[in-house]
């Protein structure tokens, strides 16, 4: 059987910087151990695949170890290959996926995911958290992640952790994040849980990342960089009970793979 597959690089707007993913179009369904071999031969933190239906598509996303319930840079870069690569004739994109309904809609050269929020609440400093950052965070909030709070850029961009410590905590990821000079605010994402050391740029990151900071700072539009060594510009918006996540793509490959 053979399968298109596409690399992009999500959240850039060149190559070498953003989130690459892989998005494979299907007409349906193949076998989920099919899926997930894919995505570790891939060995990319996120390979995406779809499928459509009577309303749009219906999305999943594959780490290299496991199917998750939501991807946000796989989501930009699937919207993507829909709108410049397959000539999807509409300005907005329908979703279903593990975490509901989902939109992208296109605008100019930016791509907006439409994404149900995920507050994060306050809670105690775990143990393992320090021993894994080497630093104690200001403040620590959780929901699928757990969020850090720091108060200067600097802490994040030297941020060096021990992903066996992080690996210990119970949760999909850690984000780690503080005020920006320049932008809103920085922040860095780590899954190694997922097998992700550290994700390039993190579309789901930043629906527990903007309610946090809009309550804060005061505003509801937020210009956000995430601090990787690939880096990535993030624009987020709160709309009621959903995160207004925009940012640009770009192709990097597109071939084929037979399996």
């Amino acid at each position: 059987m053979k399968l298109a597959m596409y690399q992009i690089d999500a959240f850039a707007d060149r190559a070498f910087t953003g989130n690459p993913a892989a998005v494979i179009p299907l007409q349906e369904w193949i076998p989920d151990a099919l899926m997930q071999a894919i995505a570790a031969e891939n060995n990319l933190s996120e390979t995406a695949f779809f499928v459509p239906t009577a309303q749009g598509f219906h999305i999943r996303w594959f780490t290299p170890n496991k199917e998750v319930k939501l991807c946000g840079h796989a989501t930009l870069a699937s919207a993507f290959v829909l709108f410049n690569i397959l000539a999807y004739p509409a300005d907005s994109i329908h979703f279903d996926s593990l975490s509901g309904p989902l939109a992208v809609v296109k605008n100019d050269s930016l791509l907006t995911l439409d994404f149900p929020t995920q507050k994060p609440e306050p809670c105690d400093i775990p143990e393992a958290l320090v021993h894994g950052l080497g630093k104690t965070p200001s403040a620590c909030y959780r929901n699928e992640d757990l969020v850090a709070i720091f108060e200067q850029e600097e802490d994040i961009a030297a941020m060096q952790p021990k992903f066996a410590e992080l690996e210990k905590l119970n949760l999909r990821g850690v984000i780690i994040t503080a005020p920006s000079r320049k932008n809103d605010f920085v922040a860095r994402f780590f899954a190694p849980k997922f097998g992700i050391p550290e994700d390039p740029v993190t579309g789901s990151a930043y629906t527990q990342l903007t309610p946090y900071w809009a309550e804060r700072l005061g505003k509801n539009k937020l210009t956000a960089k995430q601090l990787s060594a690939r880096g990535g510009m993030v624009y987020c918006e709160l709309k009621g009970d959903r995160v207004l996540i925009s940012g640009s793509a770009i192709k990097f490959m597109e071939g084929e793979i037979e399996v």
